[in-house]
């Protein structure tokens, strides 16, 4: 917005909070960008990188990375990406000689929207050559674990850093709620003003910014003074600017190195504090002429924020755990006298000791059905129903807390001296009732670095803003008219009192009459369910009477019939009563039947099948079904003399039913039956009718023949004991078969195989190690050099390999001989593109996939080749 408006707008902080400082389309003067396509185009360059590559941002713009950079750089930044998300932090390398010329370069790539960002600084190799980072952390982070209090591992924090970058002052500044803050700890040289204590308004940090600090939690400023160097072009084909919230170069907002001069800043260098994903707090370093720290300082410090931070967040969590559990114990010796006496809501005044130890406060107050009662300093009793009306425009089911009660409610200003803060729990919706705690004024003196108001309006690139404070000598206000702030543990005692009144208390007459209703309900449902069950077993009962009549001939044979089928039906109802109403296994049901029937002949029955449960309300059918069978199979069939058998068997079709198969043999010569009885009908109609499912029987003379077809709603596999069959452990008799059951789901060619991933980056090969055995790999090992992958080739039985090109300072070729003899196939994997050259020993059809890959693209690459291996 590069305009003056002829109207004066009204120019508040949100004007800062606008200023679009992720997209100014520029870089720090010691920083040089290659921005490139997702086909690796070059899009965007700084205007500087003739210094490095030789050619202007008119050569290089539209040309493919590859004319640009060597194979091994590209290999190089390939790896890199390889381990990043997208928009989610940069990966960096240090000291790499990147055009292959002796000139050595630090690294950073991050992917932004739909560009791939290069960011090059030339190495200080002298700088780190000195230095072992992971030394320094760990001796900066020893010094650091010692310290007993908080305020002294602040103070040791800033000791620590100012040590190790020479900075002049070294400031932890720390974020309140409303984004203002204050300088908790500081360490500066001698002769410079001391800033700690002071507290600096939200304004000074706007809200874009504190957002990229959680984004990018490190950020140099080497040299306010210094020219930054511009993005070419500007904008992208499609107008939109280059998003550079990821950048380490970024060049700094035009109002942020006025705010820095102003205090008489030349260099800067901040770490964030990021607890729980909000910005805690910051490391801010300040030098007073220029200074540059090397990438890889920058990369070491950026560890020791997040470890930090780690540190930090855990001393906050165990100091929370201890208040939360004094508060705990507090609130529980408070409920327990609650639920012991059942006050009424107007006698809950009578605890206001307790509540006052569990929620700390001046005065309490009960107002309840529009009468109160205090204790302590509160407002008075007239002042009370305004209170009221302003806290039922509240949320009816939610705590209120403000520490500054007069600036949302102004009569408070009548009583700031006896209730400038207030926290209200509702305990009922209708009438509105409250136990109200009422802290003090409190009257504060808060230094500030500065008039936090002392800003005039000035017109900049984007509009009105305000510009930044010229003084930052102390300032102090006085703070009248609020109270004690509400602590997180306030308003977690206030909440879980609030649900213990509620719950335990005040709804304790409600519940017991809801509890009456719901008795009164479930036994008027319990007598009708008993008087349906029962209709139904008497109607059940008469027609076995009935049906079994006319295939008796004698008055004993019709006990006997009517007494199997009824003792067929009992069995059933044991076994689902048994095991509370649950379903049961269809082997159980059919072995049930037939030891009830022919125990004795029990060896001449083989059952095959998987684990199948099926649901109770298909019991009752299924055992008379199969009772008939047998019945049928001892008088007639394949079990009425010494010799016959039975083979059942079921699968799962490829329709998802239950085929049941049911097969005599070696017994006498079977007939069909001249006349349809009962049990016929019971055989050939109940699945149909009450399952849904098919039944078909065929009556040949060398045996019967049955098959029943069971819907998929009646059943279901047990999966607990499906392994157990496929190992032949569920069968009755072993006879070398298992269940016919038909899978959908197709394994991968690599189900069951061992893979060998040689690669030198510990956490691009866990990845691919993960992925193949997520495809059903039994082992995978892996291998960070040739040495290591010839042991593994020659000592273990390996299927399939994947392989690395570049392995520092060796390349995976020299493994082709070893894996072709043995008959192994394998995948290249490759950061140089599309000009890899495979040595002529290596095979016809021999794949190399690119960094980064994907699951997918690799699981396919390494399938064919087992394909093309005949594997």
């Amino acid at each position: 917005m590069n305009f003056r408006e002829t109207s004066s707008p009204e120019v508040d902080l949100s004007n800062c909070d606008r200023e679009p400082i992720h997209m100014l389309g520029r870089v720090q003067r010691f920083g040089y960008l290659v921005a490139m396509s997702m086909d690796w185009i070059i899009q965007h360059v700084s205007a500087n990188v003739e210094d490095v590559f030789g050619q202007g941002p008119d050569d290089l713009l539209g040309m493919p990375l590859a004319e640009l950079l060597p194979a091994s750089a590209i290999h190089t930044i390939r790896g890199r990406l390889q381990l990043l998300s997208p928009n989610e932090g940069s990966e960096r390398a240090f000291s790499i000689d990147l055009l292959e010329d002796g000139r050595h370069f630090d690294l950073a790539v991050h992917i932004s929207d739909s560009s791939i960002v290069i960011e090059l600084e030339v190495a200080d190799d002298a700088s780190m050559h000195t230095i072992n980072p992971g030394s320094l952390i760990k001796a900066m982070i020893a010094r650091i674990q010692r310290c007993s209090t908080n305020e002294a591992l602040f103070n040791e924090c800033v000791r620590q850093l100012k040590a190790a970058t020479g900075f002049d002052r070294v400031m932890l500044y720390r974020f309140a709620d409303g984004g203002s803050g204050s300088v908790v700890a500081e360490a500066l040289n001698r002769g410079l003003e001391p800033f700690h204590g002071l507290n600096y308004p939200a304004s000074d940090i706007p809200r874009q910014a504190r957002r990229l600090y959680l984004k990018n939690r490190i950020r140099i400023i080497s040299n306010v003074d210094a020219v930054d160097v511009d993005v070419v072009p500007p904008t992208s084909p499609t107008g939109a600017p280059l998003d550079l919230s990821l950048s380490v170069t970024r060049a700094v907002s035009p109002i942020h190195i006025e705010y820095l001069k102003n205090m008489g800043v030349c260099a800067s260098f901040s770490i964030s504090i990021v607890i729980d994903d909000k910005l805690w707090g910051l490391f801010a370093l300040h030098h007073y002429s220029p200074r540059h720290l090397a990438m890889e300082m920058r990369s070491t410090l950026d560890l020791f924020g997040e470890i930090i931070s780690l540190v930090i967040e855990g001393r906050l969590a165990k100091q929370m755990r201890r208040i939360e559990e004094e508060a705990r114990d507090a609130h529980d010796r408070v409920v327990g006298r609650l639920v012991a006496t059942s006050p009424t809501m107007e006698e809950l005044i009578d605890f206001a000791d307790d509540f006052r130890e569990l929620i700390p406060c001046d005065g309490f107050a009960v107002w309840a059905k529009d009468v109160v009662r205090t204790v302590g300093r509160c407002p008075f009793p007239d002042e009370m129903p305004g209170i009221s009306r302003f806290l039922n425009r509240a949320a009816a089911s939610r705590v209120y807390a403000t520490d500054d009660l007069s600036s949302v409610y102004p009569k408070a200003q009548e009583f700031t001296d006896r209730a400038a803060g207030l926290l209200a729990i509702p305990i009922s919706r209708s009438p509105r009732d409250y136990l109200i705690f009422f802290r003090k004024e409190i009257v504060e003196t808060v230094s500030w670095a500065g008039r936090p108001d002392d800003k005039p309006v000035e017109y900049g690139p984007n509009g009105p803003r305000l510009t930044p404070r010229k003084s930052f000598e102390t300032w102090q206000e006085t703070v009248r008219g609020k109270s004690t702030p509400w602590s997180l543990a306030d308003m977690r005692a206030a909440e879980a009192l609030r649900v213990s009144i509620l719950e335990v208390l005040l709804r304790f007459n409600e519940e017991a009459e809801r509890q009456q209703q719901r008795a009164t309900q479930n036994q008027e449902l319990l007598i009708a369910e008993l008087n349906h069950r029962v209709r139904n077993i008497l109607s059940l009962m008469r027609a076995l009477v009935v049906q079994s009549r006319a295939g008796a001939k004698t008055v004993d044979e019709f006990a006997k019939i009517i007494g199997g089928r009824i003792q067929a039906l009992a069995r059933a109802h044991d076994q689902i009563t048994n095991d509370h109403y649950q379903a049961q296994s269809l082997r159980a049901i059919i072995q049930t039947e037939i030891e009830a029937y022919i125990g004795h002949k029990v060896s001449r029955v083989h059952l095959d099948g998987p684990p199948i449960l099926v649901d109770a309300k298909a019991f009752s059918t299924l055992a008379l079904v199969f009772h008939e069978m047998v019945t049928n199979s001892a008088k007639y069939g394949g079990l009425s003399d010494s010799r016959g058998s039975i083979d059942i068997r079921w699968r799962i079709d490829e329709h998802e039913a239950c085929e049941i198969l049911w097969r005599e043999s070696d017994g006498p010569p079977v007939q069909p039956p001249t006349r349809r009885g009962f049990g016929s009908t019971i055989i050939e109609r109940s699945i149909p009718h009450d399952l849904g499912g098919e039944v078909s029987v065929d009556y040949q003379l060398s045996g019967v023949r049955a098959r029943f077809l069971l819907p998929p709603q009646v059943f279901w596999l047990d999966e607990e004991k499906l392994d157990a069959h496929n190992h032949g452990k569920e069968s009755d008799q072993v006879n070398g078969q298992t269940a016919d059951i038909v899978e959908d789901t197709a394994l991968s060619a690599l189900s069951g195989k061992s893979g060998l991933v040689v690669e030198d980056n510990m956490i691009i090969s866990l990845d691919a190690e993960q992925i193949l055995l997520d495809q059903g790999a039994s082992r995978v090992l892996t291998a960070m050099n040739v040495s290591e992958a010839r042991r593994i080739i020659e000592n273990e039985a390996i299927h399939v390999a994947l392989l690395d090109v570049n392995l520092g300072s060796e390349t995976s070729f020299a493994l082709v001989p070893a894996l072709q003899e043995k008959g192994i196939p394998f995948v290249f994997v490759t950061g140089y593109g599309e000009k890899l050259d495979l040595p002529e020993t290596v095979n016809a059809g021999v794949e190399a996939i690119k960094k980064p890959f994907a699951a997918d693209q690799l699981i396919e690459a390494l399938e064919r080749a087992i394909a093309r291996s005949g594997g």
